[in-house]
């Protein structure tokens, strides 16, 4: 699902003539494939959030090459990258990144409407996946009126709507207490377990980590340790 080949990125900080080269990422490689859920620890610092942004498209990359789903998409101009991430990749944050001014139906509802989709199968689809998750009863709420957690499904709905191959989340428990994150970590494995769908989850929780099939860590920009969890998932 995921190949990433000696991947390298520095950002310059300064003014022309006054430049400093700060080193992210160092020539890094790995693979996800298709159907796992693969962690990428590290503490703050160490390159996970500019790797997730790498993959997303969002930033390209000083050097290497990335693929997904079999198509290199460093090679992708922005235009032909936005249309990749719609069809091809759903996002979970830690901050939800919900629309507060939109219902839960509509938040979810947005990408199939970017997708150009009927409205007909706008409320379709759109109340599926509201009852995937559990908040079918929910539609008609804001943001501001839901708990954390069910913020969080709200965006997990979001991400699943357009039916991606791919989720990539980034601290996807960071804002919600610990009953909450064992919840919505049993949820993800019950998402890749049940729809096959790959998960890259970007974190620094160690409990988070270990629900993957494969975690990588990360530290100073390297990868310096690649391990097969033992859990059962």
């Amino acid at each position: 699902m995921i190949e990433v080949q000696n991947l390298s990125h520095h950002f310059e900080l300064g003014k022309k003539g006054n430049k400093t080269t700060i080193q992210v990422l160092k020539d890094i490689s790995f693979h996800i494939k298709n159907g796992e859920i693969v962690t990428v620890v590290g503490k703050s610092g160490s390159g996970k959030s500019t790797l997730l942004n790498l993959i997303s498209g969002f930033i390209h990359p000083t050097n290497g090459a990335i693929w997904v789903d079999e198509e290199k998409v460093t090679d992708f101009n922005e235009a032909k990258f936005a249309d990749f991430r719609l069809k091809k990749m759903g996002f979970i944050f830690q901050s939800f990144q919900l629309i507060p001014s939109m219902t839960a139906y509509q938040n979810v509802e947005l990408p199939l409407i970017l997708n150009g989709e009927s409205e007909s199968s706008r409320k379709q689809k759109a109340m599926k996946v509201l009852e995937k998750v559990g908040l079918s009863q929910f539609g008609e709420h804001y943001p501001s009126e839901l708990s954390g957690g069910q913020q969080q499904r709200v965006s997990i709905a979001r991400a699943l709507v357009l039916e991606p191959p791919l989720i990539l989340a980034d601290e996807p428990t960071g804002s919600l207490d610990s009953d909450t994150e064992s919840e919505l970590l049993q949820f993800i494995k019950q998402l890749n377990q049940e729809l096959g769908i790959t998960f890259l989850i970007i974190t620094h929780d160690e409990e988070v980590a270990s629900i993957g099939h494969r975690k990588i860590t990360i530290h100073d920009g390297i990868v310096i340790e690649e391990a097969v969890n033992d859990n059962e998932l």
